[in-house]
């Protein structure tokens, strides 16, 4: 690091549980950040301000007015732009040290392939069921850690899933894909506009824990936030040995 760098993460090196050497790993890191809404905003601006050297942001949608309402990486004047670019320019307004790469596509199977090799952590900011199953398993098959967050109306919820860990399951095993799950979506449902800020927050935490080497104690747990009572209650997720996603890479 240099000194206007020491300057910047002087907070983060008075930490002793990080230090210089926690910051470094989050210098030299790279995030895989797929979403750019509720909380891929928040998400990306603490990545962004902790000074992870690399953060790629995927999401195929453009910046529309009423995301203005709890999507805080966007601004009135970027209203039509790419929601990727958007949040590249938030960063850069506030640290010019990340290279940002916008990837303006939806997040399928193919580029999941391409991208999540790539990446130390990934963090699923989407609210598409199938989507979030295609980032599992990508991440399942190239052993990449998951940071998954969710959000609607006043409840949130927020999981890590590392199979590098033998306990711990994979979403496909708390959320298996042949559920039919309804989806739901902020502009049916609404959402709490603090909440996603809450979630989002609390995934960039875990992020940056995993990239620094500190780990995760949320790997293994499910995470339910009350927004009504501002209640956080967690619960263990077992792993299921005959799930068809991460069971086949655990009996190799």
């Amino acid at each position: 690091m240099n000194d206007q760098q020491l300057l910047r993460y002087s907070r983060h090196i008075l930490l002793d549980e990080l230090g210089v050497e926690g910051q470094e790993r989050l210098l030299s890191a790279h995030a895989l950040v797929i979403g750019a809404g509720g909380l891929g905003s928040p998400v990306s601006l603490y990545l962004g301000s902790a000074g992870v050297g690399r953060i790629t942001v995927v999401d195929h949608d453009a910046v529309d007015e009423t995301n203005l309402q709890r999507q805080v990486a966007h601004t009135l004047a970027r209203v039509g732009e790419p929601k990727a670019e958007s949040v590249k320019q938030a960063i850069a307004q506030i640290n010019p040290d990340p290279q940002v790469v916008p990837v303006i596509k939806r997040a399928d199977e193919s580029l999941l392939e391409s991208l999540v090799p790539t990446a130390d952590v990934v963090i699923d900011c989407t609210d598409n069921f199938q989507i979030r199953q295609a980032i599992n398993a990508a991440c399942v098959r190239h052993a990449k850690p998951l940071v998954s967050g969710a959000g609607i109306r006043f409840d949130g919820q927020l999981s890590v899933y590392d199979v590098r860990d033998t306990s711990s399951p994979c979403y496909a095993c708390v959320f298996p894909a042949t559920e039919n799950v309804e989806e739901v979506r902020c502009a049916t449902m609404g959402v709490f506009a603090p909440l996603v800020g809450v979630v989002g927050t609390m995934q960039a935490a875990e992020a940056l824990k995993i990239l620094s080497g500190l780990g995760s104690r949320l790997v293994g747990q499910l995470m339910m936030i009350d927004g009504r009572d501002m209640a956080i209650n967690t619960i263990a997720l077992p792993r299921q040995p005959g799930c068809p996603v991460c069971g086949p890479l655990r009996a190799i």
